[in-house]
């Protein structure tokens, strides 16, 4: 019902950049939140950065300063820039947009497939 397509990812060098992108299709009206998470092997996913439809962010203490999340509505689309990336910041990165007026009513907590980000010398 809410397909959600990141992009972006890759492998990059310690102290390097990279921006990912998600955009969500679907017969949407809006989109309330919309967040990065990240999940490294052998750790829990946790949130690295969300926005509300508003523009009000919030982001995790470990990449503030360093990452920023934008999103434009009329493209359902959120950013995230990642400068100054460390070997620790290794994860999967997954989209989530959160309580998305459609055609068919409210959906809630929807994700992506998620996109590999590797920082690595």
């Amino acid at each position: 019902q809410v397909q959600l397509v990141e992009s972006g990812g890759g492998l990059v060098q310690p102290g390097g950049s990279l921006r990912l992108s998600c955009a969500a299709s679907g017969s949407i009206f809006s989109i309330n939140a919309m967040g990065w998470y990240r999940q490294a092997p052998g750790k829990q996913r946790e949130l690295v950065a969300v926005i509300t439809s508003g523009g009000i962010t919030t982001y995790a203490d470990s990449v503030k300063g360093r990452f920023t999340i934008s999103r434009d509505n009329a493209k359902n689309t959120v950013y995230l820039q990642m400068n100054s990336l460390k070997p620790e910041d290794t994860a999967v990165y997954y989209c989530n947009a959160d309580r998305v007026r459609t055609t068919r009513g409210i959906v809630y907590d929807n994700w992506g497939q998620g996109t590999q980000v590797t920082v690595s010398s």
